[in-house]
C-alpha cells in the first residue's frame, strides 16, 4: 500500500485566506454560528449564551483567526464569563485559542494528550500548505486547558445546558461533540461535512490515528439523539439529514474499499475506481481536494 504524498495536500492561491470573517447567525434561541463561508481551513464557530456564562466552540487558524472569534463572542456575551472548548485540536479548529485570555478552555483528556503529541508536527505541516495558512500560524503559542474532564461533561450556562461527549478514536482521537438537548442542537466538528468529503488524517508518519470503523460507529450513535439543528465541521448548518448521509458515504466509501481490497486492487486502482463513483452518488459536493479520498482509502485498508 502506497502513503499519499502529503506534499500535495496544498491549497489553491487563488482560494479565500483562511478568515474568520462570517456574520454570526442564531440557528436556536442564544445559540449562534459562525458560519465558514465554504472557505478551506476556516470552521463553523459556535457561541452559545446563557443567562450566566457563554460558550464558544472552536476558535480558528492562529491567533488573528481567534482574536476575531474572541471579538464576536465577547459582543454577544457581553460580561458574563467566557468558556471555550474545542471539537479537536487540529489547526483550523484550535490554534486560536491564545486569543482567549479571558476564557477558561475545557478538553477532554484524550483530546488533550493528543494535543501535546501532536500539535507541534502539525504546526510545521499546516505551516508548509501555503503563504496564507503559514501567514495566519505566524505568532502561534500553544495554550493547555485549565479543566480536561474524563467520559463526559456537562456545563450549565444558565438556561442552557451543554453536553460535552466523546465516543472515541474516529477522525480524531478524542473528537468532542457539543450537544444541547434543549435546544436539540449538535455541533459535530469535523465528524460531519456538509458538501464536503470528509477528512482523513492518514498522514503517514504525523497521523494515523484515524478510525473509520468506529468513525461509523460514532456517527450511528449520533443519530440516536433527539435533533433539529446540525453544525458541521465545515460547510452549511443542517438538520439530522446531515448525520444520514455521512453514515451512508462512510458505510458505502468503507464497502467498496473492502470489496476491491479482496479482488486484489491496490490502493491507486480503488482510488480511481471509487472516485467516479462517489462523483456521481454526490454530485454537489465540492471536488477540489481529491486527497481526501486517497487519505479515506488508505484508512481502511490499513483497519
Amino acid at each position: 500500500m502506497s502513503n499519499i504524498d502529503t506534499a500535495s495536500i496544498a491549497f489553491d492561491a487563488t482560494v479565500p485566506a483562511p478568515l474568520v470573517n462570517g456574520r454570526p447567525v442564531e440557528v436556536a434561541d442564544g445559540v449562534f454560528v459562525i458560519p465558514d463561508g465554504r472557505v478551506p481551513l476556516v470552521p463553523n464557530i459556535g457561541v452559545i449564551v446563557g443567562d450566566r456564562a457563554a460558550l464558544v466552540v472552536d476558535s480558528g487558524l492562529g491567533p488573528q483567526n481567534g482574536a476575531a472569534a474572541h471579538r464576536i463572542a465577547r459582543t454577544l456575551a457581553g460580561d458574563r464569563p467566557l468558556f471555550l472548548t474545542l471539537t479537536h485540536f487540529h489547526p483550523e479548529h484550535g490554534f486560536g485559542a491564545q486569543a482567549f485570555r479571558d476564557a477558561t478552555i475545557v478538553y477532554n483528556r484524550t483530546q488533550h494528550d493528543e494535543f501535546r503529541q501532536k500539535a507541534t508536527g502539525y504546526l510545521a505541516q499546516f505551516r508548509g500548505l501555503s503563504a496564507a495558512v503559514a501567514e495566519q500560524l505566524e505568532g502561534v503559542t500553544f495554550v493547555d486547558p485549565h479543566v480536561v474532564y474524563d467520559g463526559g461533561a456537562d456545563l450549565d450556562l444558565g438556561g442552557k445546558l451543554v453536553q460535552l461527549r466523546t465516543w472515541g478514536r474516529a477522525h480524531s482521537r478524542g473528537d468532542q461533540v457539543v450537544f444541547l438537548p434543549a435546544e436539540r442542537v449538535l455541533f459535530t466538528g469535523d465528524l460531519v461535512e456538509n458538501r464536503f468529503y470528509p477528512i482523513f488524517p492518514f498522514l503517514p508518519p504525523y497521523d494515523v490515528d484515524v478510525d473509520g470503523n468506529n468513525w461509523i460507529t460514532v456517527v450511528a450513535e449520533l443519530q440516536r439523539l433527539d435533533l433539529s439543528i446540525v453544525v458541521p465541521g465545515h460547510g452549511e448548518v443542517g438538520d439530522t439529514g446531515l448525520l444520514d448521509v455521512t453514515h451512508e458515504y462512510l458505510t458505502f466509501f468503507r464497502s467498496e474499499t473492502k470489496r476491491l481490497a479482496a479482488a486484489g486492487k491496490n490502493a491507486d486502482h480503488i482510488v480511481a475506481t471509487i472516485t467516479p463513483q462517489l462523483h456521481t452518488r454526490y454530485p454537489d459536493w465540492d471536488t477540489s481536494e481529491p486527497w481526501r479520498i486517497a487519505t479515506g482509502v488508505q484508512t481502511f485498508l490499513a483497519q
